[in-house]
């Protein structure tokens, strides 16, 4: 089929961090509500917070929202080419759900001119069943100087054929000048693919916009196609990457402010206390917790201490295990895990977590950096061995007996996505069975699937591979009661209020923006 046939829309940024991700999420679902197939697109992203694909890969987190959103099953052709930091100049390349290499930047700078068709390639894959793919570009097409290998905004917007609209961001300041100023930083040829702009994240009275948009129009020709008044819920729906952790909005409930004194729960309140680690990678398992109106997340940033009145710790997940398990000693959490656990307190280690609990993690080939160990936090005796191919699956799991006290056969729904094997004593303690069938095929049949995880021999630590296992009402009620939320309100349907959200976000987006408008904009792609 021919690119330029297909009904495609895209949406660029005068910057990163501009609402991209969400505008596209929330015209996913509306556009999908008016009967059309949908599905999102993007060439290029980076991001440690990635999803298993329904296909077996893997995707940005953003993508997958997207494609929810949308109503369709996730595919590594929704997003191509993702890059997965390891550190400050290098990432892991995935291309099309699968590793590629690791590449420093200026190396990838080199190495993306050659990933341009591979990102043609599952465009038409995706466009070939669709009314409409809706695609997000990356960082911003005004980044003039890294034109000539581009594949994530405008070079992808010329060798697709299709129309851009520009997304600013208001609550930053400066909006004008950063679309204006975009627009005169491109050449005259991408030019002709940019053919409006909307206004992000306004705050106030819209009507004091109406001179900029004739200033605007005036020195761009650019047209409007509206004003996304600022959206509240945003913080309810999985962010991109870590970005959003750099916010307050994000988990508003860190050390530093005590607790949020709105909520709306039952009195009985738990504290839960994560690490900010560099690396932090799938933090999106954390916002079950954050939305409890009960519980109150804190988010440790460097320079901070482990509070000693915490409930819980977690570990989250990390793309670089044994440089995150360094600076998590470096900042002295060690230390502070230690004292919390000599307390009494509990602490859970979710994948590269995990790891961390354990006596030692080896890296005989330097899958992660220069080969080598690193002493773990030795709260679980296993020890993981950085070798063999990467796991990457969507799986069902069950709880296995009464482990850490929550009951037997508990169903839960999430994913795999790791570099390593644990084993150790504490894995004769494992508390999940895994499987790729439904849940209830584990329960029906106990020596179906495989074991997963392990408890510390005091009952108070554990660790497992399994992301998501909090976005299970059952599972995440029954563990905060075993932490000592006996009183937690169960009322918390996680799941169905993600979905309620991106309802929310599209009524939004229809009353904001001119969605006719775009979508005749996206049939006219080719024109």
């Amino acid at each position: 089929m021919s690119v330029q046939s297909v009904p495609a829309l895209m949406l660029q940024g005068t910057g990163s961090d501009v609402g991209k991700s969400l505008l596209v999420a929330g015209l996913c679902r509306a556009f999908a509500r008016r009967g059309l197939r949908v599905r999102p697109f993007k060439p290029q992203n980076m991001s440690n917070n990635a999803a298993v694909t329904d296909d077996g890969g893997e995707i940005g987190r953003a993508q997958a929202l997207q494609a929810r959103a949308a109503g369709v099953p996730t595919t590594v052709h929704m997003n191509p080419v993702l890059l997965k930091p390891q550190s400050d100049i290098g990432s892991q390349v995935v291309v099309q759900g699968k590793v590629l290499t690791t590449a420093k930047a200026r190396d990838y700078y080199r190495l993306k001119r050659d990933l341009l068709p591979k990102v043609i390639e599952s465009f038409e894959i995706m466009a070939a069943d669709a009314d409409l793919v809706l695609v997000e570009g990356a960082g911003s097409p005004a980044e003039v100087n890294l034109r000539g290998a581009d594949i994530a905004n405008m070079g992808f917007a010329e060798a697709a054929k299709i129309p851009v609209i520009l997304v600013g961001d208001i609550d930053r300041g400066g909006v004008i000048a950063s679309i204006v100023g975009t627009y005169e930083l491109l050449s005259d040829a991408d030019r002709r693919w940019l053919k409006g702009y909307v206004i992000n994240k306004f705050r106030g009275d819209v009507s004091l916009f109406g001179s900029a948009t004739d200033i605007i129009a005036d020195k761009s020709g650019l047209k409007s196609y509206g004003i996304a008044t600022y959206w509240p819920g945003a913080y309810k729906l999985p962010a991109e990457d870590g970005v959003a952790l750099e916010k307050s909005g994000k988990y508003c409930r860190d050390a530093e402010d005590g607790g949020d004194e709105a909520g709306a729960g039952t009195g009985v309140r738990l504290r839960v206390a994560v690490p900010h680690l560099p690396r932090i990678a799938n933090f999106d398992d954390l916002d079950p917790l954050a939305a409890e109106p009960d519980v109150d997340l804190l988010l440790i940033k460097p320079g901070q201490v482990i509070p000693g009145d915490c409930d819980l710790v977690i570990l989250p997940g990390s793309k670089s295990t044994m440089a995150d398990l360094r600076f998590l000693k470096d900042q002295g959490w060690d230390i502070d895990i230690w004292a919390h656990h000599r307390r009494g307190g509990h602490v859970i280690g979710i994948c590269g977590g995990y790891q961390m609990l354990g006596r030692m993690v080896h890296d005989p080939d330097g899958v992660e950096g220069a080969p080598g160990s690193e002493a773990g936090l030795g709260l679980l005796d296993v020890e993981t061995v950085m070798a063999g191919d990467k796991t990457l699956r969507k799986t069902h799991a069950v709880t296995v007996g009464d482990a850490y006290g929550l009951g037997a056969d508990i169903n839960l729904a999430g994913y795999e996505i790791h570099m390593g094997q644990t084993d150790g004593p504490d894995r004769a303690r494992s508390w999940l069975r895994l499987g790729d069938g439904p849940a209830g095929d584990l329960t029906n049949n106990p020596s179906a699937g495989v074991l997963d995880g392990a408890i510390g021999a005091d009952g108070r630590v554990m660790g497992c591979y399994l992301h998501g296992l909090f976005g299970s009402d059952a599972f995440r009620h029954a563990f905060l009661a075993r932490i000592g939320g006996n009183g937690v309100s169960n009322a918390l349907n996680f799941e169905a209020g993600i979905d309620s959200s991106l309802d929310e976000l599209a009524d939004h987006l229809e009353s904001c923006l001119d969605l006719d408008g775009m979508l005749a904009l996206a049939k006219s792609c080719g024109a």
